[in-house]
C-alpha cells in the first residue's frame, strides 16, 4: 500500500479504449493489457470499483431517428457485455471479481446493492459496475461519478482515448491546449466536455477529484494510482 496514493478508487473506463485499432468490439490484446495493469494495482492493495462504457458497441447520442430511452437502454446492455468480458479477463488472473448491474439480470450479475458493493470492496474483490446508473439520459460518466460517491471511493480515474481536459477537441484543432489542473467551475463555465458534465457537477458536489488521462499506454494506470502526475486533474 505505500506505493499507492489511494486506499479505494473508481475507475472509468470508455468502451472506445476496448476496441483498440478495431473501433468497434473488444479487442483481447487490449483488453488483456489493461487487465494486467488492473491486477498489478489490486496486488498493491488498492480496493477498486470499475465503470465500463459501452461505446465499443453502441452510442445511444449518435442514433437518430430512435427513441431516446430505448437507444439508452440498448447502450445500457452494452455496458453488460464489456463488464463481463473484462469480468472474465480479471478471473482468469486470479482475481475475484464481481459484477452488479443497475438493471436486474440476476442469470449473469448481481443487482447493484450500494452496501452488498462495499462489503465487496473490504473482502479484496473488484467490483465492476453496469448498466449505467439504470436510467436513460445519464452517460456512463456520471454512473461513475455517482457509484464512487456511494462506495466512498477517494478519486475518479477516467481512462479515455484522449489523454486529459483540453480548451477545444484536440481531434478537429491542432492548437488545442491541454490543461494539467482545472477546477470543476471552470469545466461547467466552458463545457469542456471530456468528462460528462454532469458527472462534473456531481463529483464537484460531493468533493471527488477526477483524473483525466490516456489509457494509452495501458501503464498509466499504474502511473495515475501511485499519484503522478498525468492527465488533466479536475478539483476544487
Amino acid at each position: 500500500m505505500s506505493k499507492c496514493k489511494y486506499k479505494r478508487v473508481m475507475f472509468k473506463i470508455s468502451g472506445e479504449a476496448l476496441a483498440g485499432k478495431n473501433g468497434m468490439g473488444i479487442d483481447p490484446v487490449i483488453l488483456g493489457e489493461i487487465s494486467d495493469r488492473l491486477k498489478e494495482v489490486y496486488e498493491m492493495g488498492v480496493e477498486i470499483g470499475i465503470v465500463v462504457g459501452g461505446g465499443n458497441f453502441w452510442r445511444g447520442r449518435s442514433s437518430k431517428g430512435m427513441d431516446r430511452t430505448t437507444a439508452d437502454h440498448m447502450g445500457m446492455l452494452a455496458t453488460v457485455l464489456n463488464s463481463l468480458a473484462m469480468q472474465d479477463a480479471l478471473e482468469s488472473r486470479g482475481i475475484p471479481v464481481r459484477v452488479q448491474t443497475a438493471i436486474e439480470m440476476r442469470q449473469i450479475a448481481e443487482p447493484y446493492i450500494r452496501r452488498r458493493a462495499i462489503r465487496h470492496l473490504e473482502k479484496g474483490r473488484i467490483v465492476i459496475f453496469a448498466c449505467g446508473t439504470g436510467n436513460p439520459y445519464f452517460s456512463t460518466d456520471t454512473a461513475a461519478a455517482l457509484r464512487a460517491a456511494e462506495i466512498e471511493a477517494e478519486i475518479l480515474l477516467c481512462a479515455k482515448n484522449v489523454d486529459g481536459v483540453y480548451d477545444k477537441d484536440p481531434g478537429k484543432y491542432p492548437d488545442a491546449v491541454k490543461y494539467d489542473k482545472i477546477p470543476y467551475g471552470d469545466v461547467l463555465k466552458d463545457q469542456l466536455t471530456a468528462l460528462d458534465l454532469s458527472a462534473t457537477s456531481l463529483c464537484m458536489e460531493n468533493n471527488i477529484p477526477v483524473a483525466v488521462f490516456g489509457i494509452n499506454p495501458p501503464e498509466n494506470i499504474i502511473r495515475i494510482v501511485k499519484g503522478e502526475h498525468i492527465g488533466t486533474i479536475i478539483t476544487k
